[in-house]
């Protein structure tokens, strides 16, 4: 029998700990090399960069079909006249507007509109959940989409109503229902949080951006990944429903309208479609702000001239609070980044009200309050593909030299259904302080995906393609570069970086006053973890690019600016915090095995 029982079982506990440590050492180790193995994201310090193409990946579709009206995800959900279609936008700093659409719309031969004061129009908000301290009442009405052609269809819509909630203190949450408190039809409880203040400290987290969304499979793959990707506010570039692919009878969308069907009287379009877009969007849109600029496929022209009749009436956008006199572009807040929502499809002549308004919002920018400048509009100025290639001229002839002036950092657009990066351009010429133009019109609309480049042999377009639905035409011969005197380049332009036929959608993290990360997730990566498709860090330059700006710098920062905190650098304090902690590890074993 042993005298000493207690020093076995000291011994045994001695050895499963230090058994414990080896396995802990080997785990460190085995981390270590993985994070070494992560490559540096690159950043446009290091640009410009030669140009890369890859292309489409033919064991892909290169579209899909429109998800029916039948689909659990575009069906109407409620009763009469409870809420549906929630959304939020951004109104200030400090305010929010809630939008939301009541009872049933009307499509057919014959329709009467409603009476929108028939349902008030209410939110009950507070900072608890279930308790509701304010209440704030706003504005409703409908609207009409007449067809005054044999055999076509009418449309009239539900309520829609508007709420501006004001006095919202920054980077608070909210907790909100709508609806009419005396029928009483009030929504279910919903929750949001207001953006920090305007500083160059505060940014929000992840900003969602897509273009060309549309209603296919393609568009809910892109919007899961993007919900999974959790942003806390989502730019939409243009062309949301695609409603206008579609006879007002409804049936089945097409892909080319012209070519589905040539002897139609007007552009027609299948309004529910609408409805069932802003019932698939609620659950993003009614707990983060989406804010939106019109492309094409929202003009619907009726007769006597009215157009973006859907779109007007049922988003609320910052327009008034801006300065703005029209809908069709404004300007907004989100932390330390001013956006500027363009309307290339509203008259952007120098002499005329959008670019008035553009002079004057630009000239009241503090860049030491809001140290980013972020512009949106939906067809691009800079593109090498076929599609929609050099389509906006006259819009960049106009436009150009006021943005890079006052020194625009990104430029985001769609239009085109593919993604896009440039290098920073200017006039067509390489140049560090023009902005960095994206495209991301690949939300994954009914249209497809375009694959080829203007450059690609055999693909260049004529100059009598690609005009614009509205407004002129500039199309023109390269005057100076590699290009010049031809229409199209014979490669991929030194001013695209990267470009793939591919459909995703974008995310901007701002990290400071001096950098953004900026990482394109395409929708066949969905399920894979980490996997991105382009990622690169956007370095504002202020002290060289702003010299006679205002305000260039935030107050508090010399110029040595703030570093990328990018992902080598996490990983080497994590490599020196690990080695230094198998220091510890092996002393501790050590003392353990000697005692």
């Amino acid at each position: 029998m042993n005298q000493y029982p207690h020093r076995i079982q000291h011994k045994t506990m001695k050895m499963k700990m230090a058994s414990t440590i080896i396995v802990l050492v080997i785990n460190i180790f085995t981390s270590m090399k993985v994070a070494v193995a992560v490559p540096p994201i690159p950043t446009t310090l290091d640009g410009p960069f030669e140009p890369v193409t890859r292309r489409f990946d033919s064991s892909l579709r290169k579209g899909s079909d429109d998800l029916p009206m039948t689909n659990p995800r575009l069906r109407k959900n409620v009763t009469s006249n409870f809420p549906e279609q929630i959304a939020l936008a951004i109104s200030s700093p400090t305010s929010m507007w809630i939008s939301w659409v009541t009872g049933d719309a009307q499509i057919g031969l014959n329709v009467t509109p409603v009476d929108p004061a028939s349902v008030k129009s209410e939110v009950w908000y507070g900072k608890e959940s279930g308790k509701y301290t304010s209440v704030a009442k706003g504005d409703s009405l409908v609207y009409n989409q007449f067809y005054p052609f044999e055999g076509l269809w009418n449309y009239t819509s539900g309520i829609i109503h508007h709420v501006k909630l004001k006095g919202l203190e920054p980077g608070i949450r909210y907790y909100y229902k709508c609806g009419d408190s005396s029928i009483p039809a009030m929504s279910q409880e919903h929750v949001f949080e207001t953006f920090p203040r305007p500083s160059p400290n505060n940014y929000p987290s992840r900003i969602a951006v897509i273009g060309d969304l549309g209603l296919t499979s393609n568009s809910s793959t892109t919007i899961d990944h993007l919900t999974y990707n959790d942003p806390s506010m989502i730019v939409m570039v243009g062309d949301l429903t695609y409603a206008n692919q579609y006879l007002t009878t409804g049936g089945k969308g097409a892909s080319c309208y012209s070519c589905a069907f040539p002897d139609a009287p007007i552009r027609e379009t299948y309004q529910p479609r609408w409805d069932a877009w802003g019932r698939f969007m609620e659950p993003l849109t009614s707990k983060i702000p989406m804010m939106v600029i019109e492309g094409n496929h929202e003009i619907e022209p009726q007769v006597d001239g009215i157009t973006f009749k859907s779109y007007l009436t049922r988003f609320a956008v910052p327009a008034e609070e801006s300065g703005s006199k029209s809908n069709l572009y404004y300007s907004f807040d989100a932390g330390g980044i001013h956006f500027i929502m363009l309307g290339a499809y509203a008259d952007y002549n120098s002499t005329g009200a959008q670019f008035a308004w553009l002079k004057q919002d630009l000239q009241s920018l503090d860049r030491s309050v809001t140290p980013w400048l972020v512009a949106a509009w939906h067809p691009p100025w800079y593109n090498s593909y076929a599609s929609h290639y050099q389509e906006f001229e006259c819009m960049r002839f106009e436009m150009e030299a006021l943005l890079y002036q006052y020194g625009v950092d990104i430029v985001f657009y769609g239009h085109v259904h593919a993604y896009e990066r440039m290098n920073r351009v200017y006039n067509y010429t390489l140049d560090k302080c023009g902005p960095v133009y994206i495209i991301v019109g690949d939300g994954g609309n009914i249209e497809k995906v375009d694959v080829d480049h203007a450059d690609d042999s055999g693909k260049c377009p004529s100059p009598g393609d690609n005009i614009p639905e509205i407004g002129p035409v500039c199309h023109s011969n390269f005057s100076s570069g590699p290009a010049k005197g031809n229409f199209c380049w014979s490669k991929q332009p030194e001013w695209s970086a990267f470009r793939e036929s591919s459909f995703g959608h974008g995310i901007l993290e701002v990290v400071n006053s001096t950098y953004a990360l900026w990482t394109w997730h395409r929708n066949q990566d969905s399920y894979k973890e980490d996997a991105v498709g382009d990622q690169i860090y956007i370095v504002r330059q202020p002290e060289l690019c702003l010299k006679d700006s205002k305000s260039q710098l935030p107050t508090h920062q010399t110029s040595s600016f703030s570093a990328a905190p990018s992902r080598l650098s996490l990983d080497y304090f994590s490599i020196i915090s690990q080695i230094l902690g198998v220091f510890f590890i092996f002393g501790l074993y050590s003392q353990l095995a000697w005692n």
